[in-house]
């Protein structure tokens, strides 16, 4: 389709209490500079139930304009329903480009409805930008396993899509006196077209309690914790700190620890105020989930370890020798 405008749209994922989750409300910060350097507005497109806390969040985050479809049919999310929901108001506004988080929401929706407007979509991106010679969003996203970063365009469509995946932005400042065009949309419902429904909500032992994505203290562990046991000693130091427990794949992998807890390319990407890397190579996989933390510290015996290259302070030596050491003084500190 052609755009009708030159507006970037962020969806803003809400839960089923009706309140946003981070991811949307971390793309509007890159959201508002793309969107002035192509010349439109930054549009907020919240879908759900019951979302008025959702709505005033993109509103203090710097939404120009939000588009709010609002229905109890849209508590728990449908793929045929959203994409219906979503298919309408680009047909209606004609955005130019699109913004969603590379969630499970982000990344069912994203692709189909992108097939429904005959466009591309740049998944799993890691960074956005603008380029200015062609006019067009410049989609970053690893490929080959993280060996490679790609950066692709969409030059004959419209919208451009891209699902960016959470954490890789922080969100902007909070200005609770923003007073965006707030729109309401009665968008058609066809429950004929729900071919699935929500019959019980399963969760991960454990999942419940892990919140990677927000953590302000991130202490993960890999292959030279060891085993098990090792995790018990990273779990103690983030407590001690406040803090989450994460993890490599190689430590998942040898289920040393739940999925849940993995950062990196395969699984979560964040970025803390500190994160302490205990035993982590440096593998490009792992790095590309947690580059973006403001301090980074690493704990490996081997000198040579990767990691030390983007770390702000290293320290050389056997982690279980270290940890405890920086365990105590933490302790003392604190009397």
């Amino acid at each position: 389709m052609e755009a009708l405008t030159r507006d970037l749209w962020v969806f803003i994922e809400t839960t089923n209490k009706g309140e946003a989750r981070n991811v949307g409300l971390e793309l509007l910060s890159p959201g508002r500079r793309l969107a002035e350097a192509q010349n439109g507005a930054l549009v907020a497109v919240v879908i759900g139930c019951g979302v008025e806390n959702a709505v005033k969040e993109a509103a203090a985050y710097g939404a120009d304009r939000i588009i709010v479809a609002d229905r109890p049919e849209f508590k728990h999310y449908s793929t045929e329903l959203y994409t219906d929901a979503m298919y309408e108001l680009v047909q209606k506004y004609g955005p130019s480009t699109m913004m969603i988080g590379a969630t499970n929401v982000g990344r069912d929706m994203g692709p189909r409805l992108s097939c429904r407007l005959k466009t591309g979509l740049t998944a799993d991106c890691t960074a956005v930008d603008y380029d200015e010679e062609t006019g067009n969003i410049a989609w970053t996203r690893p490929t080959f396993g993280g060996n490679l970063l790609a950066v692709i365009m969409c030059p004959n469509h419209r919208p451009q899509i891209g699902t960016v995946r959470p954490g890789v932005f922080k969100k902007g400042e909070r200005d609770p006196e923003n007073q965006p065009e707030i729109i309401h949309e009665q968008v058609t419902v066809n429950p004929e077209h729900m071919r699935t429904r929500l019959v019980e909500v399963l969760k991960e032992a454990g999942a419940g309690s892990v919140n990677l994505e927000n953590a302000e203290i991130i202490v993960s562990g890999g292959r030279g914790v060891g085993g098990p046991k090792g995790f018990e000693l990273i779990k103690e130091l983030a407590d001690v700190l406040g803090g989450e427990v994460g993890a490599s794949r190689a430590a998942v992998d040898s289920d040393w620890i739940g999925h849940v807890h993995q950062v990196g390319q395969t699984g979560k990407t964040v970025a803390p105020k500190l994160y302490i890397a205990c035993g982590i190579s440096g593998a490009i996989q792992h790095v590309a989930g947690m580059s973006g933390s403001d301090v980074i510290v690493a704990i490996n015996k081997d000198p040579d370890a990767p990691i030390f290259g983007i770390a702000d302070y290293g320290v050389v030596g056997d982690l279980n020798t270290v940890i405890p050491a920086l365990i105590k003084e933490i302790k003392e500190s604190r009397k």
